[in-house]
């Protein structure tokens, strides 16, 4: 029998096909077909340079095996298999579990059968999400409706507001979802663009009620094929659209649960879209929301305007700005500190979600803040985050 063996996998239901990890292995141990990105065990040596990239920690799976899943096998999965039992006759331990392989094998088996997980869940009163309706090789056209820039004139961050109509497609969103636009051309290998992924910042029903169309929030990126073509593109242009993807970082549809939002840059545009949501659903439905917005000024923060204009009692708002002329450097963390006495109570709260979305640089001091807040209350934030993360309350998405 074939000795046991550690495999990497990608969650087919947390990916959301951006296609990041490809692009960072270096052996090109990652590939894709219209539906899954996989990992072939063949070439896999388990450098790790694909794990930081991704967005949703979709690449952060294992299994051990005692032969390893096909490529084949992997494009097939709507869900990753469950972990086997391994047992003596595939060269384990008599107690049906493999003797630890190394230090990670034994932290993989104590996970896998102490059945927690660690992987991300959507809240257990979202709406079930459609993924992955339109793939690379069959995407459907979407028409730009409007272009508008967000940030200021002379800001140095270009941030843009695109609205694409759908028409007569079919193609049902939900808050917190995801879609891919494929820049026309070829890169320098001659290969066709892959698309890249844009958070949807509109609800589910439309950027204007009950018609056919959805919102994206691009900053242009000055080497970004994509950003460019999306901040360039005017209205009546036609763009190629793969999706919707994403199926955990999704709004709760409790009319009682109470959202905090933590978020840099474009990372509010998913939560421009749960708060559009709530707005035209719970209208006069006061203190259940709360954002936590980083940028450098207001000059370069999305949709400032319309957010100086919303009520507090309705959503309340905290600004971190890190450049501002004369005042000290603050960042989302500090935000989150100064906001102990009203995040403390979300900590302990069965019906409080928390999100993170925008850099990925600002994970850990999130985490570090949150913990501090716990801390003051005698509380301990891994613990408070580990059980909300598997009550599908706790959802991160940086990139």
């Amino acid at each position: 029998m074939n000795a046991p063996l550690k495999q990497h996998l990608i969650d087919p239901e947390i990916c959301i096909r951006c296609y990041t990890c490809e692009e960072a292995c270096p052996i090109d141990a990652i590939t894709h077909n219209d539906d899954n990105v996989v990992v072939d065990a063949s070439k896999c040596n388990f450098c790790m340079d694909c794990i930081s990239p991704c967005p949703t920690g979709s690449i952060d799976n294992w299994r051990v095996v005692a032969t390893p899943y096909s490529v084949e096998e992997q494009f097939e999965w709507d869900e990753l298999p469950d972990q086997e039992d391994i047992t003596a006759d595939d060269g384990a331990s008599g107690d049906g579990v493999i003797e630890a392989l190394d230090d990670a094998v034994a932290a993989l088996l104590a996970e896998a059968h102490a059945g927690a997980g660690g992987r991300a869940k959507a809240p257990a009163s979202a709406a079930k999400p459609t993924v992955n309706l339109f793939t690379i090789s069959k995407p459907t056209t979407a028409t730009v409706q409007g272009n508008y820039r967000l940030t200021a004139e002379d800001s140095d961050g270009d941030v843009r507001h695109i609205i694409l109509n759908l028409g007569a497609t079919a193609f049902p969103v939900l808050e917190g979802q995801s879609i891919g636009i494929t820049a026309p051309g070829t890169d320098a290998d001659g290969k066709p663009h892959l698309p890249r992924l844009y958070s949807i910042s509109s609800p589910r029903d439309g950027e204007r009620p009950n018609y056919n169309n959805l919102s994206l929030t691009v900053k242009r990126e000055d080497q970004g094929v994509c950003s460019n073509f999306v901040c360039d593109l005017k209205a009546g242009d036609e763009v190629q659209v793969t999706g919707p993807f994403g199926a955990t970082f999704l709004m709760p549809n409790d009319p009682e649960a109470k959202l905090l939002m933590i978020c840099t840059g474009t990372g509010a545009a998913p939560f421009r879209a749960m708060t559009m949501r709530r707005q035209r659903t719970d209208p006069t439905d006061d203190g259940m929301l709360t954002l936590v917005f980083g940028a450098r000024t207001p000059d370069d923060l999305p949709y400032f305007g319309p957010l100086a204009k919303m009520p507090d009692r309705f959503l309340a708002k905290h600004f971190a700005f890190s450049r501002l002329p004369g005042q000290p450097k603050q960042y989302v963390q500090d935000q989150l500190r100064a906001q102990t006495a009203s995040v403390t109570p979300l900590l302990q709260d069965p019906k409080a979600h928390i999100y993170v979305c925008g850099l990925k640089a600002m994970e850990q001091g999130v985490d570090e803040a949150l913990a501090d807040v716990a801390r003051s209350a005698g509380l301990e934030w891994t613990d408070i985050r580990d059980a909300m993360r598997n009550d599908g309350r706790y959802h991160v998405e940086t990139y």
